[in-house]
C-alpha cells in the first residue's frame, strides 16, 4: 500500500529533525512520500528542512505564508496525499509528541481492511498522568470526550489525539477541506468519521510530554468543542 506521512510544522525546527530519525529503519521503505506543511514559521525550519531532504529523499516540503493554522497545514498535506494516490495517510506531529516507532502498529489495521480509520489513544494505554500529562488537560480530556461521545452518539476514549491515520477511503469520504483550520480539525475529523459510518479503529500509545510549547488556551478550547458540539446538532456538519 502507498503510504503517505503528512507532518503539519510551525517553529519546529528544535524538534523535527529527531522525529525523522526516530521513524524506525524497517518501516522507511513503506513510506511513498513525507509531506511537511511549513505553516508560516518563524524560525529556521526552512534551513533545517533543507538538510533532512539531503538526507530523507522522500520529503517534500509545501510552504504556508503567511501562517494559516494547524488543521489548514493537514488540508494542504492530506490534498497533495490524496493527489499522489495514497492508499494510507498518516498524520504524524513534528514535535515528537506522538511516537514514529508505532508507526507499523498504528496502520496496521487499514492494511489488513479492518478500519478506515485509526487513533492514537493516550488513555487506553493507561499512562496519560505517568507520562506528563498535566492533570488540568488529562480532566479536560476526559469531560469533554464524555460530553463528545453522547453528543455525536460514538463511544471512543479520546477525541483530542493528535496520532490519526486515514485510510483513501476515509480522505475520500470526508470533506475534509470544509473544515476548521484550527486545533479542532482532529476532532471534526474523528467526528465526521462516526458521521460517515467509516470503522474506527483506537490503538493505545504513550503519552510524552517534553516541555514542548503549547499553542492553545484550554479553557477557549473547551468552549471552542462545546461550540463545535452545538453546530453539529444545528446541522452545520451535514455536509
Amino acid at each position: 500500500m502507498k503510504v503517505v506521512i503528512v507532518m503539519p510544522a510551525y517553529n519546529a525546527a528544535l524538534t523535527i529533525s529527531s522525529v525523522f530519525e526516530r521513524i524506525p529503519n524497517d518501516f522507511w521503505p513503506q513510506i511513498s512520500n513525507v509531506i511537511v506543511v511549513n505553516d508560516g514559521s518563524t524560525d529556521n525550519l526552512p534551513e533545517v528542512l533543507e538538510d533532512l531532504k539531503k538526507k530523507y529523499e522522500k520529503i517534500t516540503v509545501l510552504t504556508h505564508n503567511p501562517n494559516k493554522g494547524y488543521g489548514a497545514a493537514q488540508k494542504t498535506g492530506f490534498t497533495e496525499a490524496v493527489s499522489l494516490g495514497a492508499d494510507v495517510a498518516v498524520l504524524l506531529h513534528s514535535d515528537g509528541q506522538y511516537a514514529p516507532e508505532l508507526l507499523q502498529k498504528m496502520i496496521e489495521p487499514i492494511e489488513k481492511g479492518h478500519a478506515d480509520v485509526v487513533l492514537g489513544s493516550r488513555i487506553l494505554g493507561g499512562m496519560a498522568l505517568e507520562g506528563g500529562m498535566p492533570l488540568y488537560k488529562y480532566l479536560g480530556n476526559r469531560g469533554l470526550t464524555f460530553v463528545e461521545n453522547i453528543a455525536y452518539g460514538m463511544n471512543i476514549s479520546e477525541f483530542h489525539s493528535g496520532y490519526m491515520i486515514y485510510s483513501k477511503k476515509a480522505l475520500e469520504t470526508i470533506p475534509f477541506v470544509k473544515l476548521s483550520d484550527t486545533y479542532h480539525f482532529d476532532g471534526e475529523m474523528t467526528m465526521m468519521s462516526g458521521k460517515k459510518n467509516l470503522r474506527l479503529k483506537e490503538i493505545p500509545i504513550p503519552t510524552r510530554y517534553a516541555g514542548e510549547k503549547s499553542h492553545l488556551k484550554p479553557f477557549k478550547y473547551g468552549c471552542d468543542v462545546l461550540k463545535i458540539i452545538w453546530r453539529n446538532m444545528t446541522g452545520k456538519y451535514d455536509f
